[in-house]
């Protein structure tokens, strides 16, 4: 037990949590970008709210979220750490900085790192804290009649203080009773400063896993001749632009075009 301990309060025991839990949050990202895509579907927020209703109420996957919640801490956490004893080991700066192989994004990975940290706080303060714990967050119901695929929106107010969500069918009517999270977004989304925010946050995010994504195979020591180019294809054009672009389209398409 002590040297599992000795191991993980190493230089290198950190850098492997960092990996591991970085990766976990790179499967995070895929899915969160994948579910965030209902917002560019002219639905009038039917398809964010009920994927947001089905994330905060399906129980795995709300134990998958706390984990969550525990990567992202621990992550940051050993980041702080792993920056500061970088900082200790060379506290005063060489008078000619030597030419180093290291990229930008791999020498700033502690200001990205805070910058994404500070980001998550706002964004989960904003979104994820207001649905799960306040009754600031309105209600929509969606009447789709099955035949024709036509479909009614109107505001719902709940009798039941403890109401959650609800779907039933009547007729040929399906009804949908959920949180309207969408229109939370759509708030903040016209908020320009709320938009700069989120738009310099995927900048750091794009530079953050330029780097982080092929440092943790690295790190855990999953590297090969042959394979090796394909995670950095991969770090490179999905992780460091496909999906920081994908975000930062939402609250730009936002802000111009709804």
């Amino acid at each position: 037990m002590s040297e599992f301990k000795q191991t993980f309060n190493s230089s290198l025991g950190k850098k492997l949590i960092m990996a591991l839990t970085g990766l976990f949050l790179c499967t995070f990202i895929i899915v969160h970008v994948a579910g965030n895509l209902f917002l560019f579907k002219d639905d009038q927020g039917y398809g964010f709210n009920v994927y947001a209703n089905f994330l905060t109420h399906f129980p795995p996957i709300e134990v998958v979220a706390y984990l969550l919640y525990f990567s992202i801490l621990l992550h940051a956490l050993y980041g702080l750490i792993l920056t500061v004893n970088n900082r200790k080991a060379r506290p005063v700066r060489y008078a000619s900085e030597p030419k180093s192989p290291a990229s930008w994004s791999s020498k700033n990975m502690g200001l990205l790192g805070a910058i994404l940290f500070f980001f998550i706080v706002v964004h989960m303060g904003d979104f994820w804290y207001k649905y799960k714990f306040t009754h600031s967050v309105g209600y929509k119901e969606y009447r789709t009649n099955v035949l024709t695929n036509e479909m009614l929106v109107t505001d719902f107010t709940p009798v039941d203080p403890t109401f959650e969500h609800s779907s039933t069918t009547v007729d040929n009517w399906e009804i949908t009773r959920v949180k309207d999270l969408h229109a939370v977004v759509s708030n903040s989304f016209h908020n320009i400063w709320y938009v700069i925010l989120y738009v310099i946050a995927m900048i750091a995010l794009s530079y953050h896993l330029l780097h982080g994504f092929q440092s943790a195979f690295q790190t855990l020591g999953w590297t090969h001749r042959k394979y090796s180019p394909i995670v950095k294809f991969i770090g490179t054009w999905f992780f460091a632009v496909i999906i920081p672009v994908a975000f930062a389209l939402m609250p730009i398409v936002y802000y111009f075009c709804k």
